[in-house]
């Protein structure tokens, strides 16, 4: 095939030796099966932001660091140096994750290197030896739900545990490979202690798992796993080997009005004089 001019310098750096074929397209990239060395590999090119259907939203960049103040500033003002530097951040903070989750023991593909917006990483195999296929295309039986969901589980506890909540989990990004499903598409990555939004993220990731396999094994869709993670994860009773009830204690603490309401005003005044310094 004609190799992708984004792969060209991969070729003359010698990080790969041959294009074999497009594996897929979709919103985010398209990905190519890829030779290196005695090694198959898979090719993840990034689409440009104008190609792209799927917005960046503020939900899921917030707590990303950014290298210094002039970087802020134009993250904020929506500059053309700020829509690069909002591009960069968007295809390291899956290069990050996945050598963050790595590391952890997460299953997610080995990622190998990332320059000009493509990422050289694993390509993940089914029992066969073939492409794994994504878990929505994937016939299951009740036990076998059953024993998918609670892998996933440990998963999006690991996961938690280092430090990441993948944000857009669901039975379209989880390869079944031949040991066992593989969570892939992490650019939306989440920073678990530098979003304000990320409980309900991880609760959404959960929750999508149980609707999908809940339509094999319907007594998932009653569990309340995502709220027990998160319970056990702010109160510092979280780990690897956490055995999950799917049951939540009701939470019978009187709630502070007034410390809401100042909480409020502070945030009220902090976004005033955040708009303030836009202006200037």
């Amino acid at each position: 095939m004609k190799v992708p001019k984004r792969l060209l310098p991969l070729l003359e750096e010698g990080l790969i030796d041959e294009v074999i074929g497009q594996l897929m397209s979709g919103k985010e990239a398209t990905v190519y099966v890829v030779r290196s060395g005695d090694a198959t590999r898979c090719a993840k090119v990034y689409k440009d932001a104008k190609q792209r259907s799927f917005r960046q939203a503020t939900s899921y960049t917030e707590g990303r660091k950014v290298k210094n103040s002039r970087q802020a500033r134009a993250l904020q003002k929506g500059t053309r140096y700020g829509r690069q530097m909002q591009e960069e951040l968007w295809q390291n903070a899956e290069v990050d994750a996945l050598f963050r989750l790595a590391n952890a023991g997460v299953r997610v593909p080995q990622p190998y290197i990332c320059t000009d917006g493509v990422l050289l990483m694993e390509l993940v195999l089914d029992e066969a030896g073939d492409v794994a296929p994504r878990l929505n295309d994937v016939a299951l039986t009740e036990a076998r739900a059953l024993e998918l969901h609670a892998m996933l589980l440990n998963q999006v506890v690991r996961m938690l545990c280092a430090g990441v909540i993948h944000g857009d989990l669901s039975e379209y990004n989880i390869l079944l490979a031949a040991d066992g499903p593989v969570i892939i598409d992490l650019p939306q990555a989440v920073d678990a202690a530098g979003n304000n939004e990320a409980a309900a993220m991880l609760k959404r990731d959960v929750d999508n798992l149980a609707s999908y396999f809940g339509q094999f094994a319907p007594q998932l869709l009653s569990a309340r796993y995502g709220e027990e993670i998160w319970q056990r994860f702010e109160a510092g009773a979280l780990h690897v080997e956490t055995e999950l009830t799917g049951q939540v204690e009701a939470d019978t603490t009187p709630v502070d009005l007034e410390s809401v309401l100042h909480e409020l005003e502070e945030t009220r005044l902090e976004e005033n004089e955040r708009l303030r310094r836009l202006q200037e």
